[in-house]
This record gives C-alpha cells, structure tokens and sequence, in this order.
C-alpha cells in the first residue's frame, strides 16, 4: 500500500469516526439525562455523568406513565405487521417470480411505481376509508395494511427469489410438490436472509410509527410507545426532562437490540435481493 492509499485510508477513517461520534453524542445525551434528577438537568455547566445516578425517571415512566402499557400495546402491533408483512410479501413475490401470466410485468411495474409515491398523498383517502369503515380507536388501521402486501417488501422478496435457481423450483413440481408446499417447505427455508432483512425494516417502521397511532387512537389506553412518548412531552415540564428521556430510551433500545441481533442476515438479504432482476 503507497503513502497516497494510506492517506486516503486514514482520512476515511477519520471521517467515519467523526460520524459516529456525531451520531452517538445525542444519544448518550439522552441515556445520560434520563438517569438525571430533575434539579441535576438544569445545572450549567451541564455534566456528562450524572452524580448521582437515578433510576427514578425509568420507574415513574415505567408505572405512573403507563409506559408498561404502551410497550405491551406497540409489541401486539409490530408483531401482527411482522406475520402480515412476511406472509403477504413472501406469497406476492413468490407468485411474480415463479409464475408467468397475462400482464404480469404492467402488473409488477404498477406495483414498483408505488415506491414513489409519498405517504402523505394517500394519507387522506386511506383516513375516510377506515372512518367509514368506523375503525377509528382500533389496531385494524395499524395490522390489516400489513396482510396486503407493501411494494417495498414484494420487491424485495420477488429479487431474492429471483436469485435461487429455478431449477429448484421444477425439480419439487416434479416430485410432486404443489406450488404452496414449494414456498413453504423450500424457498422460504432459503430465504431467511432476505425475510430478516424485511423483518428489520418492518420492524422499525411499526415500532416507530407515530402518525398511524396519532390518526386513527384515542382512547390513551390504546396509545404506542411513540404516541405515549409524545403525549408524555407534551404534558411535562423542563424539570421533569429525565422522565421524557427515559421514555424515549424505552422507545429507542428494542429497535437497537433488534438491528445488533439481526444486522448480519439484515446486510446478507438487502445484498442477496439485487443479484437478479
């Protein structure tokens, strides 16, 4: 490696330590406030350590806040849109992969050009559906959206299979397997990659939805975490500041822990989806 490689290599590095150093400072803020007490966060200057350290703002967002509650609502939402999403998506993207029928491709490309929509521009028209549908204070605007399919996860699921050989496919036709039992006993075994990937994304966009629950609750005993955390702002004072950092720590870590566990079949399935078209 020459000296112009290794300066290269160096300022990278450099680069991507500032990075993660800007990223990161917020967020150790932010866990370091919530073991504050409320007197100890408008101290100037501010300190980085808490002295002392507090559990206190953990236990009262925990129990006086509700956000057992809320954590236990957020939970029943992700994990219906994690079944739905996986499901749906896995049997759409079989289907356009292995299957060859009558405008098929206007079909898959109508479906693509969704991506560039805005989530904005059918905000409206999908708010009166579920209005005249009276399913205002409900879960069903949150999870029956997931059991249809999303582009980005057909896509996703359509490429990766797209990569396996489909001589796999012929092969179990020809040893008497129907079309279900090829998805379910072969590719979806194989596709776990690309399912984590999507499990992921799935995953952080329920979690942190915050306009869905916002739109369609209002009974408080219904709220998410992001809806509780925003109802809990709105409601707190500066000195009660630990308590709104503990709740977004709450909020925040399941979708860190989550990512930490399943980055490697995370990067391995948004790779393996772009092999073929």
């Amino acid at each position: 490696m020459n000296r112009a490689t290794s300066a290269k290599m160096i300022l990278l590095y450099l680069v991507l330590i500032f990075g993660a150093i800007t990223m990161l400072v917020p967020f150790y803020w932010m866990i370091a406030t919530s073991f504050k007490t409320g007197a100890k966060v408008l101290e100037l200057p501010p300190k980085w350590i808490p002295d002392p350290i507090s559990v206190e703002s953990y236990l009262t967002a925990w129990t006086k806040v509700n956000f057992a509650r809320y954590t236990l609502n957020s939970t029943i939402v992700v994990v219906a849109d994690l079944f739905g999403t996986l499901l749906s998506c896995a049997m759409v993207g079989f289907g356009l992969s292995m299957f060859q029928f009558k405008l098929k491709t206007p079909i898959y490309l109508a479906m693509i050009s969704t991506l560039i929509l805005p989530s904005q521009v059918t905000l409206i028209p999908t708010y009166f559906i579920w209005k005249n549908l009276n399913a205002f204070d409900t879960y069903f605007p949150l999870i029956v959206p997931s059991f249809l399919g999303g582009a980005f996860g057909i896509f996703l699921m359509h490429q990766f299979f797209k990569s396996l050989p489909r001589e796999l496919f012929e092969a179990a036709l020809i040893d008497g397997y129907r079309p279900w039992g090829v998805l379910w006993r072969i590719y979806i075994p194989l596709s776990k990659p690309a399912l984590s990937a999507l499990a992921v994304f799935t995953f952080i966009g329920a979690w942190s939805n915050t306009i869905g629950p916002l739109l369609y609750l209002q009974s408080k005993h219904l709220y998410t975490l992001p809806l509780g955390l925003l109802f809990l702002r709105s409601n707190l004072n500066s000195f009660e500041t630990p308590i709104i950092m503990a709740g977004a720590v709450i909020t925040t870590l399941p979708v860190i822990v989550v990512f930490l566990i399943a980055q490697r079949h995370f990067i391995q399935g948004v790779a393996t989806a772009g092999l073929k078209g």
